[in-house]
């Protein structure tokens, strides 16, 4: 596995987290991302990035999903998806690392076949793939 690979399940972990706790601060992800600082080693920065940032758009991140998810609603969807979804959001759009949009699509399905129900990677790929105009 790829440390990047990694370093976005890790961040999946902790956003999953932060959505179940309804409360998240800042601090709070922050202690729960540290638990992996050890085993992501250089990675951990990205990770982190990719928690924190998701955090801070989250507002923005739930009304672009919402624009591209058809007859769904952000609350709607499983919390592992909406993580993903929120994630790969961010990274496309938000983030000031520009990694390619088809590698972040292909690293969010592969989180989803691994993390979440069978047809979640397909719902996921098909959101993404709409969303992937909004890069600027």
């Amino acid at each position: 596995m790829s440390n990047r690979r990694m370093a976005r399940e890790c961040a999946l972990q902790s956003l999953y987290y932060a959505d179940s706790m309804k409360s998240a601060s800042e601090t709070t992800l922050s202690h729960y991302t540290d638990g992996f600082q050890k085993e992501l080693g250089e990675n951990f920065s990205f990770c982190e990035d990719l928690v924190n940032g998701t955090h801070k758009y989250l507002t923005k991140i739930d009304a672009l999903v919402s624009t591209y998810a058809k007859n769904w609603t952000v609350a709607r969807m499983s919390a592992v998806d909406r993580s993903i979804l929120r994630m790969a959001t961010y990274e496309m759009v938000f983030s000031p690392d520009h990694a390619p949009i088809p590698a972040i699509i292909d690293e969010a399905i592969e989180l989803a076949k691994k993390y979440s129900t069978e047809n979640s990677s397909k719902f996921i790929n098909g959101l993404l793939d709409q969303l992937k105009k909004e890069r600027k």
